[in-house]
């Protein structure tokens, strides 16, 4: 069983930065990643690392957002810089896998965390 609980999300102004963090507890061996959901919209995969760490970004934030792990201390954090108001929505922690280069949700949610981008 895995438990993941998120911080750091608020509000900032366009390009402002924010870092999120991801706590989890449970098993340490799951590659992790970030969606988000904006309203009317559906979830997406905004960053995702594996247990390697190698990292895998959403076209749209490519040089913009960095997800990191600490195995160690078994949390991922989501750095994002130069945020855009189209980057507003809620962001969720996930415990996953990877298959075939392609990253797979385990059925591990947060309980998400808030980002509001002002322009």
């Amino acid at each position: 069983q895995v438990q993941l609980v998120e911080s750091g999300g608020g509000l900032v102004q366009a390009g402002g930065s924010l870092r999120l963090s991801c706590a989890a507890s449970g098993s340490p061996f799951n590659a992790m990643g970030w969606y988000r959901q904006a309203p009317g919209k559906q979830r997406e995969l905004v960053a995702a690392i594996s247990t390697g760490g190698s990292t895998d970004y959403k076209d749209s934030v490519k040089g913009r957002f960095t997800i990191s792990r600490d195995n160690a201390k078994n949390t991922v954090d989501l750095l994002m810089n130069s945020l855009k108001p189209e980057d507003t929505a809620v962001y969720y922690c996930n415990a996953g896998r990877y298959v075939s280069d392609s990253y797979y949700p385990y059925g591990y949610w947060g309980q998400g965390t808030q980002v509001t981008v002002s322009s």
